[in-house]
């Protein structure tokens, strides 16, 4: 995929068309449809960036630094979402020792670890699922 595409996909994923992006951006309609003919200046890409809230090199490539997609990504940090809420209910749940709630400090770093176990489960399921595909 090329630039274009890769903006299109993280506005989608976000919530935003790429004109409704363009408009939010104050830039010309039709700008970054050319992305695919022509280079945009890195001020253009930086201003992407910090809007959509993902690093420039994720427009670039379409992957994070972890080498998943930003789908997979937004999917680990719904999941992660999800688990902290049920985790951080306070009704005696799993995170709980003898009905006492873990401390926040705690709660942070089992986020941490949780976080890096999801990611690294996405990776072994990708391969183990779709092999032909996801071959470096």
């Amino acid at each position: 995929m090329g630039l274009y595409e890769n903006v299109r996909d993280v506005a989608k994923l976000k919530g935003y068309s790429i004109n409704r992006l363009e408009k939010e951006l104050g830039f010309a309609r039709s700008s970054i449809s050319k992305f695919n003919k022509n280079v945009p200046s890195v001020e253009k890409l930086r201003q992407i960036s910090e809007f959509l809230e993902v690093p420039i090199e994720t427009l670039t490539s379409g992957k994070y630094e972890n080498g998943l997609t930003l789908k997979d990504n937004l999917d680990i940090s719904k999941d992660l979402h999800n688990l902290m809420e049920k985790l951080s209910s306070k009704d005696a749940g799993p995170a709980s020792f003898d009905g006492e709630d873990i401390s926040e400090s705690d709660r942070e770093l089992f986020a941490g670890q949780l976080e890096l176990m999801l990611t690294r489960l996405k990776k072994i399921n990708k391969e183990l699922y779709n092999p032909n595909k996801n071959k470096k």
